[in-house]
């Protein structure tokens, strides 16, 4: 039987012996080789299983709206790339023209349907694309009608350098699938849904405002690995909202929460003295890496891949051989998990739905001015001081500390930032920091702030030939009685012994 990648590999074979020809008769070339596969087709019964299976074609209603379907698809792609959007317009192509193909399989395995009609879009899309802008047509013909060898799952690899896509119209396929159609949304995601769009939806504000700072640094990455930007807002939200110095008590740290011993494993080492956990591109490009390792290892479960995630990739692969071929949502499985693993899945899901659905659930994700520029700081100053100078400016209702943070990941935010070093910050404060945080009372204010300090509490062993008075007058700030007082000794001997351990207040 004669496969698709057999077809693609003589075709490729044809070109070279014809040496260089122009694109429009390699396009030509294309949709005489796309009309030969659907013969294929009919003749064979199968295609290569790496193109999507579309719903069974059984009336010629069905066709119909599937064929418009893919007419408009492909129209659409061919729209973005005249309007620039390159990388949106190249995917949308690419589906279409699977579409195509897949859909003539299904049709010739129904009985009375007409292949024919198949014949007749491609040659629509042929005449489309006549018209179509030298950009489209370069691709097109170059593609063959096929992926970028760059990409095993058919969709073109996002190129460094390449203007990121608006949200709405960014690529959300998730191993040549689309994430909206993965994405179950039974009882479990319907109540995380709940969650995020009542009392967590201020963390869902927060997180949404948070990623688009990072956006640019770590969307690419996904683009790259083939996987969907809202999978990569639904975990940032759960994990941290957003906050690229988050710490928990178990000892994950960074904006995708990596163990230690996990995050060594992917390349978060100590750079310089920094961790790279903290690193959002060093960080997203690990969450890469793992989640390919455990879609591998869990049979492309999106759901167990993230249930590892969070709650450990040997249990989930034990879970995963003791209820072989078991889905997910399977109540033998999900109940075996723990009960934060049981909601952590559901709500990655539920944040990344709302990514995509927004106005279906009468949320509003506002629009922020994300730009950023590098700024090269005056006078001696911290982030701190910075954060004071800048107030509320631009709407900023919770002030900037944590955009200030996550744009700098490798900047303690009491660390002095020596002058003629560089940060980056939101464009729009760059006139604010040279009218308000170079000189006058504001920044005075700021800069006696950032030097104020909580007082310590000291822990002071005694040694031989101590006296509770001596003590006292050796740390000038505090006093024998209120040192007695902390340490519940009781007047008027106060006795201590060798050995004891006393706490002494620090100095205000």
């Amino acid at each position: 039987m004669i496969s698709l990648k057999t077809v693609r590999k003589r075709t490729d074979l044809k070109r070279v012996n014809m040496g260089p020809i122009n694109t429009k008769k390699i396009h030509q070339l294309f949709f005489a080789c796309t009309i030969a596969l659907i013969c294929l087709i009919l003749a064979q019964g199968s295609i290569s299983d790496d193109l999507a299976t579309p719903e069974l074609l059984s009336a010629p209603d069905e066709v119909y709206r599937y064929l418009d379907a893919v007419h408009q698809d492909y129209e659409d792609g061919l729209r973005h790339i005249e309007e620039g959007n390159t990388v949106v317009g190249k995917q949308k192509i690419i589906a279409a023209q699977k579409q195509l193909l897949a859909g003539a399989q299904q049709c010739a395995n129904v009985e009375g349907c007409d292949v024919g009609l198949f014949i007749e879009t491609i040659a629509k899309l042929h005449a489309l694309q006549q018209a179509a802008p030298s950009e489209a047509e370069s691709f097109i013909s170059d593609s063959e009608g096929k992926p970028d060898s760059a990409s095993e799952y058919g969709r073109p690899a996002f190129q460094n350098g390449t203007e990121l896509p608006e949200i709405d119209d960014a690529p959300q396929f998730f191993r040549g699938k689309d994430l909206r159609e993965l994405i179950d949304l039974n009882d479990p995601v319907k109540a995380a849904l709940n969650d995020w769009l009542t009392w967590m939806r201020p963390l869902l504000m927060e997180s949404y405002e948070n990623y688009l700072y990072l956006r640019s640094n770590m969307a690419p990455i996904y683009y790259e690995a083939e996987l969907p930007e809202a999978l990569l807002f639904g975990i940032i939200a759960t994990e941290t909202n957003g906050k690229v110095h988050a710490y928990s008590r178990a000892g994950a740290a960074g904006p995708l929460q990596f163990m230690r011993g996990t995050g060594k494993r992917y390349g978060l080492t100590v750079e310089n003295g920094f961790d790279l956990r903290y690193d959002p591109v060093a960080s997203t490009r690990a969450n890469v890496s793992y989640l390919n390792e455990q879609l591998e290892a869990l049979n492309q479960s999106l759901e167990k891949t993230l249930a590892a995630y969070n709650g450990g990739e040997n249990r989930l692969r034990r879970l995963n051989r003791q209820y072989r071929n078991t889905d997910f949502w399977d109540s033998r499985f999900y109940n075996s998990l723990p009960s934060e693993t049981r909601r952590y899945v559901p709500r990655v899901l539920a944040a990344a739905w709302l990514f995509l659905h927004p106005e279906d659930y009468n949320l509003d994700f506002p629009p922020y001015q994300i730009e950023t520029c590098t700024l090269k700081i005056e006078r001696d100053t911290s982030l701190d001081e910075l954060c004071i100078c800048f107030g509320q400016e631009m709407g900023q209702r919770d002030g900037w500390f944590r955009t200030l943070r996550n744009l700098n990941p490798r900047i303690d935010a009491e660390e002095t930032i020596k002058a003629g070093a560089e940060i980056e910050i939101p464009t729009g404060l760059r006139g604010v920091y040279t009218k308000k945080c170079l000189q006058g009372e504001l920044i005075e204010l700021a800069s006696e702030l950032h030097k104020a300090r909580y007082p310590e509490m000291i822990t002071y062993t005694v040694v031989a030939g101590d006296t509770l008075g001596k003590i006292a007058s050796r740390h000038r700030c505090t006093s024998q009685s209120e040192i007695a007082g902390i340490n519940n000794l009781r007047s008027p001997s106060y006795t201590i012994r060798i050995g004891q351990r006393l706490k002494i207040p620090g100095c205000y």
